[in-house]
């Protein structure tokens, strides 16, 4: 009886026991290592790049099983033309090139040591190296190995090796005997050939570096990245969602650097170029997880109502007015901005319109493509000398305000804020009485409903005769009918307007306006930051800051939660409370922990007006249990945990 119950349960045990099959080129690290070895080897041969592109071709047919396996080795180490020096560079050059989720699971790697095998066709030569960095056992490694000649030329491989030869790596399972089920991670055909053959439980097609159909079409489940992998097994991972289920819509033309940074972190991009009207965006949303837009696109209290799974918006612009940040705050949705990203571009154009008008150009550009040779120098002026306005003193009013200055032009500006003066700027203690001092006005207000025509009949009256006029901040500010009448008149000698109260939501809309037309006057498409310096600062600082949130609970720079700074995440789980701002949350968090006797090891808590922020960094073992009485405190608006 006893010697029974000891067979029950080691058969027991061997049947809930897990192996891990992994394979190396593309699923371990992002590249086929012979490719990169081509890369060193070649690096002096003039026909190097048609080399490299042979061998990855070959590399392809092979992985696909559309080449015999042992040809495609026999075909790649001919003209790799490498050495045993080359290896050193080579190893180094893998390291970095380790795929981003098995980065994040290095512990996952770690503590599964014992199950863990590497089975490759390719070599151990530089495969041992790397995966032993991660905790992976030398005898766990199952790959070919590199043929030398005397002077250490790669000259061939291990023939005897069953992994040189098709169904290698069926073989080398079978020999193994493995107990347990078994669960094979790769890119390859080669790999789905162990679920084939009958010797795994399933195949998981791992996608996060390359796709291949036919490869696809035979997985059980298609797997992104390794965090994919771990999420639908319910296994401890290093993140506490898979990024390849976080979902990024970008709107309007956002910069590729964008698209490019959001893809590589592992996120589901969707890219529309254009703009989205409300009942689109609430349509498109309902799944999404970021959104990214820039000044047309509205995001009202409607659109963020059916944002189901919304956790961050980025807006790849200076302003937030599109957006409704009161419902963000109350759905627990961050919002982030690049506020100096784009300033420079914006006060160069002011500058070169500035210029433009105060030499009467527009006109006589128009004149010349007429035909027209009108050489005059009636009502064109030098900036030096003159005053211009600048109506609002931020970002981009203070530095528009250093460089005028340099110009020679003498500054006077007004702000609904104390702003500290640069250089010689002079503050008005009113905008009646900016206008009426200053030959040149130029707006960068922001979009805030208090700003809707701040610029009407009115004031264009109180403005001297033959002002400049600019506007490169928002089309409601200005009364587009009013500026016209004043244009038509004569009042105004000059007017260049980038924003309009209405804008075309793709270019292949027609840009409507009153403005069209009018003497000295220079229209462009809402382009003010629109320079590729911009759009790259913008495009690399947005994504940042939205990562930094989703991966640390970091809200530095966001213009809805309280900013905090977080330390590195260490050892420990980091639990995420946002709730509504009263009295006593802390308190009733900081109890439900010690009602489940979880260790704090660190918490941070800011607040403003509107939410309370609380991180909270506990012990790895806890009681699930946790995670409901938290989210049932009440005020919570969101909760997540972050592994």
């Amino acid at each position: 009886m006893y010697l029974s119950s000891i067979l029950y349960n080691n058969m027991e045990t061997a049947t809930q026991m897990k192996n891990y099959i992994i394979d190396f080129d593309s699923t371990f690290t992002r590249v086929e290592a012979l490719d990169v070895l081509g890369e060193i080897a070649l690096a002096s041969n003039p026909k190097k790049d048609a080399i490299i592109e042979e061998i990855k071709n070959i590399t392809d047919r092979g992985m696909d099983g559309s080449l015999d396996l042992r040809e495609s080795l026999e075909q790649r180490i001919q003209i790799l033309e490498a050495n045993r020096s080359h290896l050193g560079p080579l190893i180094e050059a893998l390291k970095e090139e380790v795929s981003k989720s098995f980065k994040r699971n290095r512990i996952f790697l770690e503590e599964h040591a014992a199950n863990i095998y590497i089975i490759s066709n390719g070599f151990k030569d530089f495969i041992t190296p790397i995966v032993s960095e991660y905790g992976i056992r030398p005898e766990h490694v199952f790959a070919n190995g590199f043929v030398y000649n005397d002077s250490g030329d790669i000259v061939g491989f291990d023939k005897d090796n069953v992994l040189s030869s098709n169904n290698g790596k069926v073989k080398t399972i079978e020999k193994l005997k493995l107990q347990g089920e078994v669960f094979v991670i790769g890119d390859g055909y080669t790999d789905y050939e162990i679920k084939g053959a009958g010797l795994a439980n399933k195949f998981y097609a791992f996608t996060e570096n390359i796709e291949r159909e036919k490869v696809i079409d035979k997985a059980d489940h298609i797997t992104p990245s390794l965090d994919e992998f771990l999420y639908v097994n319910k296994m401890n991972k290093a993140i506490s969602y898979p990024k390849s289920r976080i979902k990024v819509l970008l709107l309007e033309n956002v910069h590729q650097k964008a698209f490019d940074l959001l893809k590589e972190e592992g996120y589901q991009v969707d890219v529309y170029h254009g703009g989205l009207d409300e009942n689109e965006l609430c349509e498109k949303i309902k799944d999404v997880s970021i959104l990214g837009i820039r000044s047309k696109t509205q995001v009202t209290r409607k659109v963020i109502e059916h944002a189901e799974r919304l956790i961050a918006i980025g807006a790849f612009c200076i302003g937030t007015n599109q957006i409704d940040l009161d419902a963000c705050l109350e759905k627990g949705v961050a919002v982030f901005n690049a506020p100096y990203s784009n300033t420079r571009s914006v006060v160069e154009l002011a500058i070169s319109e500035m210029i433009l008008l105060m030499r009467n150009l527009p006109d006589k550009i128009a004149q010349m493509h007429q035909g027209k040779w009108n050489k005059s120098a009636s009502n064109s002026f030098e900036v030096r000398g003159k005053k211009i306005g600048i109506v609002g003193y931020g970002s981009i009013g203070s530095q528009l305000s250093v460089l005028a200055e340099a110009l020679g032009l003498k500054v006077y500006y007004y702000d609904i804020s104390e702003k500290l003066a640069l250089g010689n700027a002079k503050k008005c203690h009113s905008l009646e009485e900016l206008l009426q001092k200053v030959d040149i006005v130029s707006l960068h207000v922001d979009g805030r409903p208090e700003n809707k025509e701040l610029i009407g009949a009115r004031e264009f009256k109180l403005m001297k005769d033959n002002v400049i006029f600019i506007n490169l901040s928002r089309g409601h500010v200005v009364d587009i009918l009013a500026l016209k009448e004043q244009v038509l008149s004569g009042k105004i000698g000059g007017v260049s307007v980038d924003v309009f109260p209405y804008e075309p939501k793709t270019n292949q809309e027609t840009f409507a306006s009153e403005l069209r037309g009018l003497p000295n006057t220079i229209l462009t498409p809402h382009i003010g930051g629109s320079t590729l310096e911009a759009q790259v600062n913008i495009a690399e600082f947005v994504p940042n800051k939205i990562m930094e949130y989703i991966n640390t609970g970091g809200t530095t720079n966001s213009v809805t939660f309280p900013n905090l700074q977080l330390p590195p995440q260490k050892e420990s789980h980091r639990l995420i409370h946002v709730h509504k701002n009263t009295p006593g949350v802390l308190a009733k968090i900081n109890q439900k922990l010690y009602e489940n006797d979880i260790n704090i090891l660190g918490q941070y808590l800011k607040t403003n007006e509107t939410v309370g922020y609380v991180i909270t960094d506990i012990d790895k073992a806890y009681d699930k249990k946790i995670i409901s009485a938290l989210k049932e405190i009440e005020g919570t608006i969101k909760f997540r945990i972050l592994y």
